[in-house]
């Protein structure tokens, strides 16, 4: 059994509709599919990945992302409404959002969001970034929201962790900001407040986890930081089509 990872598939775009439709039918029947958030706002697409990946690999898991979460293409009036509507898309296709064990292997999803220990969000993240307009979170604010996602993880002393021997933990946002290399330039780290949370590497550490794959950044990279492996394998935009790789990559 191999465990590849993918994420920000964005099937709003037809190259990636394509890429995930060309994808063996036969060489990954034995192997695990973690899919780290962000596949499409619209629960068609969102229904078609998870048959069409399901038919492909003899597990998937997952987590939503930030996209998976927009309400302005759907009937629904709040994100949590979007949310329930994800979760039964994912449990129709008996898609795992829970962890998954093979042996003394267990494989960890973490919920999160973005509570800005990565830093403050001025004026101009708060007009440019979607999520202001397009998730509608009533009665919470982003530490609230964060606090809502995470403190639903597990712990070590969950039973579908007993005797685990390895684990991998995955998630949509990042766990900590030092995953977004040097390279960066000033104008894009403006949206660094709205990447993740410190609380998901508290979590993650708190488990044992030796490898980490997350998403959302677009930044893809493979890098271990104080004993653990943080694997970014972000699909992407097709203009990004000439910096991230676009193929599956096997973590495991």
């Amino acid at each position: 059994m191999r465990i590849f990872a993918i994420s920000d598939l964005h099937l709003d775009y037809a190259a990636n509709r394509e890429w995930l439709q060309q994808l063996s039918q036969h060489e990954y029947s034995d192997d695990v599919l973690i899919l780290a958030g962000d596949v499409s706002d619209r629960l068609t697409l969102l229904d078609e990945a998870f048959k069409a990946l399901t038919m492909r690999f003899s597990a998937v898991l997952f987590v939503p992302g930030n996209h998976d979460l927009w309400i302005t293409r759907e009937r629904v009036h709040t994100s949590f409404e979007k949310l329930d509507a994800v979760t039964k898309a994912a449990d129709e296709h008996g898609v795992h959002r829970d962890t998954f064990r093979n042996g003394e292997l267990a494989i960890v999803p973490l919920l999160g969001w973005y509570d800005y220990s990565f830093g403050a969000a001025d004026d101009y993240l708060k007009s440019a970034w979607a999520d202001y307009r397009a998730c509608r979170w009533p009665g919470y604010d982003e530490a609230a929201l964060t606090q809502f996602f995470t403190e639903r993880n597990p712990t070590l002393s969950s039973p579908s962790l007993q005797d685990a021997g390895q684990i991998i933990t995955f998630s949509h946002f990042l766990p900590r900001i030092d995953l977004m290399p040097e390279r960066i330039p000033d104008k894009h780290r403006k949206i660094y407040p709205v990447l993740g949370s410190n609380v998901l590497d508290e979590q993650l550490r708190a488990l044992g986890s030796g490898t980490h794959v997350y998403g959302h950044s677009h930044v893809n990279r493979r890098v271990m930081i104080d004993g653990v492996t943080y694997i970014n394998n972000a699909f992407g935009y097709p203009s990004e089509s000439h910096f991230t790789a676009r193929e599956l990559v096997q973590v495991h």
